[in-house]
């Protein structure tokens, strides 16, 4: 498989007998070097994450289709970076959008969900375990809530691939922001993920994870390993969210220390249903 360094904007590869990858050109501090498309099928082809709202990322879709029939628009979750240029694709192919339902939170105060596509509307909104089949190819959706709560993940049957989106990325961990993002959900989905034989993961960012069960149980561990630490600066007096950051995360790039906050939160509200840990206002402290 080629170096992800090696692999450009607008670059269709074959990943897979049956799956192509092209990268869209949104790269940044979350993004990696951008969220990757993955086409599914020859002939009848599904698209899975087609991306951001880039002209040129819709353009190398169709043309890397040319000549085939789009059958399927399949979204993972609705960030801005994976479902809206689902409407340009459907505009030009007359393909359904399937895949995770709308977003549908309460707007009952602050939230960190700027980076929400609210204008995406499914023509089908699959549940855990739903297919959709074309050609010689067909995806089983897995509900996997926590890094969104309509998160998705896509299995194309009898080939053990996975279809990961940002659940699981190559390349870092995934940011868990409430009120949306949920890290109970998420432990609960990477249990589903273990508890699955797939074979290899295709993420939206990042290299394929071609060793999925150890790699999930390396996330379980990270993220275990930050309760610990989290539960040691409280111990240590350490009672609010930034000053918790700034110690745990003092060696990561800056520009994500405000997602790095919410990741705290989600550890903080998972950390109280579990009756280990009290919020007063912004505060935390252990429970008695």
């Amino acid at each position: 498989m080629a170096d992800m360094e090696d692999w450009p904007t607008g670059k269709v590869e074959d990943v897979h007998p049956k799956v192509r990858r092209l990268l869209a050109g949104n790269p940044s501090p979350f993004t990696y070097t951008g969220t990757q498309t993955y086409l599914v099928g020859h002939g009848e082809v599904a698209v899975i994450d087609p991306g951001p709202d880039l002209a040129a990322h819709v353009a190398t879709i169709l043309a890397a289709t040319g000549g085939e029939r789009i059958v399927a628009i399949l979204c993972t979750h609705t960030h801005h970076d994976h479902s809206p240029a689902s409407r340009a694709l459907t505009k030009a192919t007359g393909a359904p959008i399937i895949g995770c339902a709308p977003l549908a939170i309460p707007d009952d105060g602050p939230r960190a969900d700027a980076a929400f596509d609210f204008d995406y509307r499914p023509d089908r909104a699959l549940a855990d375990g739903e297919q959709v089949s074309g050609g010689d190819w067909t995806l089983t959706a897995v509900a996997t809530p926590g890094h969104t709560s309509n998160h998705l993940c896509f299995a194309l049957e009898g080939e053990g691939v996975l279809f990961t989106g940002d659940h699981v990325m190559g390349w870092s961990t995934t940011v868990i922001a409430p009120p949306d993002g949920d890290m109970t959900a998420y432990f609960a989905s990477l249990d589903t993920l273990l508890k699955r034989d797939d074979r290899v993961y295709f993420p939206a960012h990042g290299p394929a994870v071609e060793k999925p069960r150890a790699h999930v149980r390396a996330l379980v561990t990270h993220r275990r390993m930050r309760e610990k630490q989290i539960l040691a600066r409280l111990g240590e007096g350490e009672d609010r969210i930034p000053a918790m950051v700034a110690t745990m995360y003092r060696d990561v790039d800056p520009r994500l220390h405000g997602a790095a906050g919410r990741s705290v939160l989600a550890h903080l509200l998972d950390l109280e249903r579990r009756g280990l840990v009290k919020a007063e206002g912004e505060r935390w402290t252990l429970a008695a």
